[in-house]
């Protein structure tokens, strides 16, 4: 007997320096979900064991820093997001940057999909005009700004038979992160509550998944920014239920 696929398919990228933001990403994502959920970290070192991502790279001031795209890389799956569809069998997945926090059931967003497309995104018109962002990181500009931090992939759409290993370990990010191997119309657009810039998109929207992409309230500086107390209060459940197994085991 075959197994039937779960419809909620999710993964979430993972970075060695923003454990707390993972853990109430998926958290938050999974105590509103009010299906089953099939979930995966998007973790870099497991990519490079398992021969999915060859792509090299240095330090620079500490910093990582992309060769290929002569550029910085602010997180460690910057690229490793591009080989989402390659992790799964098929049907629809979500990815998302570790620095959301969810506030409405992912079942809601999975509603949304349209098999015409090969993947759906919120698409920003996000032209930042400061040079610095969370942790001192660059704020890199490029065509498509923040699309890729929160994107529906169609595993099973001709479109993405073209996005190969190869590619994603070849190519420059600023040409991944617009979408360079689809055409305009294979790409779908999703409500902007589904990927709320704080600060930055209209503040009488009721996010659904609120996006720290400036900096989150773990980021010195930004402590208090818009529901950074929700953010803070979710963490505080992933403690208390971590603190609740250990006294159980």
């Amino acid at each position: 007997m075959v197994t039937p696929r779960p419809r909620l398919q999710v993964c979430i990228g993972f970075d060695s320096q923003e454990i707390e933001a993972f853990d109430v990403a998926r958290s938050s994502l999974l105590r509103h979900a009010s299906e089953p959920v099939a979930f995966q970290g998007l973790v870099q070192s497991d990519l490079r064991r398992r021969g999915l991502y060859t792509r090299t790279f240095a330090r620079r001031e500490g910093r990582l820093w992309d060769p290929i795209s002569e550029a910085p890389m602010s997180t460690e799956f910057a690229i490793t997001r591009f080989l989402t569809p390659m992790l799964f069998g098929g049907g629809w997945v979500l990815f998302c940057d570790c620095d959301f926090l969810f506030r409405a059931d992912v079942a809601e967003l999975f509603s949304l999909v349209d098999d015409r497309y090969a993947l759906m995104c919120v698409q920003h018109d996000h032209r930042p005009e400061e040079n610095v962002k969370m942790d001192g990181q660059v704020q890199t500009r490029y065509r498509r700004k923040n699309w890729s931090s929160l994107m529906l992939w169609n595993c099973d759409h001709p479109g993405n038979e073209r996005l190969t290993p190869e590619l994603v370990n070849g190519l420059p990010g600023r040409d991944l992160h617009r979408f360079c191997w689809l055409e305009d119309r294979e790409i779908g657009a999703l409500p902007g509550a589904w990927n709320w810039l704080e600060g930055i998109s209209d503040p009488a929207v009721d996010p659904k998944a609120v996006h720290f992409t400036r900096g989150g309230p773990w980021h010195e500086g930004f402590e208090d920014v818009r529901y950074a107390d929700e953010w803070r209060s979710e963490l505080r459940s992933v403690v208390d239920a971590e603190r609740s197994l250990c006294q159980t085991t």
